[in-house]
């Protein structure tokens, strides 16, 4: 028999920025953080983090309800996953990918509906700044958006750890690297491997700092440069992680060619995004994180992996494919 239609799953994302603001409120007010060191009732809760009374109960009672706290005899605890991935402690934590997104897009995206009429970026662009300018060009904003992309790429690059071939090769440079979260996975998983990473000049002591910290600067370095106005360093594997996804369908056709000029015969160049499905139906990460483009760049869109797939061959690439790592990353391998 047929069912009458639910509206439960309209009213689930009809309100879901409701939970996602709440989430990224606790995740920026550091309340995973203060939990992690043991279980806390709501009055100690709303002392440390300096909330009101009223409503501070429904604040954590929420996250209970979301699956991120747990509740016991009135004291609130870490669940095991915001433990592991939300306590700044922890060299696992992803948080301050929220951090940003709580800083800088969540406003942004109460414009997506000017950027779907115009075309037009939502961002600092609006005020006539470039945004990468505007992201590297302050220490603090900058060290915010690197860590943010480390917490993005840890668990991606641990994946990308095992499931390429690293045996045959010896050296790596991730393009576009932030703190070298990526080339560090790599080394700390793989010791016969060298390289490093290449940014603009800025990131060049938030990497060194990083990678030194992992005590690897004997094995990695910085590679300063502006990928569209140099050509990039050469080693057997290039990488670009959440790289293509900033530009244009020329500019990423563009940067594949001074990839494919940079590896040696035989090298490999690994992308990885959160690659929209070939059918575009099912990975709603790869088609949530295009519109975020929309607001963010002037032209840069995510992409499927047969797009990608595509492109590397046009660029000279022999052989192109795709592989998936974990939740909605994805990888495409292209051999020279």
């Amino acid at each position: 028999m047929n069912r009458e239609p639910s509206s439960d799953r309209l009213f689930q994302l009809g309100l879901g920025f409701m939970a996602s603001r709440t989430f990224l409120i606790a995740v920026e007010f550091g309340l995973f953080s203060e939990l992690a060191a043991g279980p806390l009732d709501a009055e100690e809760i709303t002392r440390r983090l300096r909330l009101h009374r009223r409503s501070a109960r429904d604040f954590v009672d929420a996250l209970v309800a979301m699956g991120v706290l747990d509740r016991n005899d009135g004291r609130y605890s870490n669940t095991p996953g915001a433990d592991r991935f939300l306590d700044h402690a922890k060299p696992t934590y992803i948080g301050a990918y929220f951090e940003m997104f709580s800083a800088r897009l969540y406003r942004f995206w109460n414009d997506l509906g000017e950027a779907l009429r115009t075309g037009k970026p939502q961002n600092e662009t609006k005020l006539g700044e470039d945004l990468f300018a505007a992201l590297y060009a302050y220490q603090g904003l900058l060290r915010l958006f690197l860590r943010s992309m480390t917490g993005r790429t840890r668990a991606c690059a641990q994946e990308l750890a095992k499931k390429f071939p690293w045996r045959k090769y010896r050296t790596v440079i991730d393009i576009g690297s932030a703190e070298g979260a990526l080339p560090t996975e790599l080394a700390l998983a793989h010791a016969h491997l060298s390289g490093g990473g290449f940014d603009l000049p800025p990131v060049t002591p938030i990497f060194e700092e990083y990678v030194r910290s992992y005590g690897l600067s004997d094995r990695l370095k910085f590679y300063p440069g502006d990928f569209f106005r140099e050509a990039l360093p050469s080693a057997d594997v290039l990488t670009m992680g959440m790289i293509l996804h900033d530009w244009d369908t020329e500019q990423k056709r563009e940067l594949l060619r001074k990839a494919y000029d940079a590896l040696p015969a035989g090298g490999a160049l690994l992308v990885y995004e959160f690659l929209i499905d070939d059918e575009r139906r099912k990975n709603l990460a790869g088609l949530l994180m295009s519109l975020t483009m929309l607001i963010e760049t002037p032209g840069g869109s995510d992409y499927t992996g047969a797009e990608c797939c595509g492109w590397m061959r046009e660029a000279g690439f022999s052989e192109a494919s795709v592989k998936h790592l974990s939740g909605p990353h994805w990888m495409v391998v292209g051999i020279k």
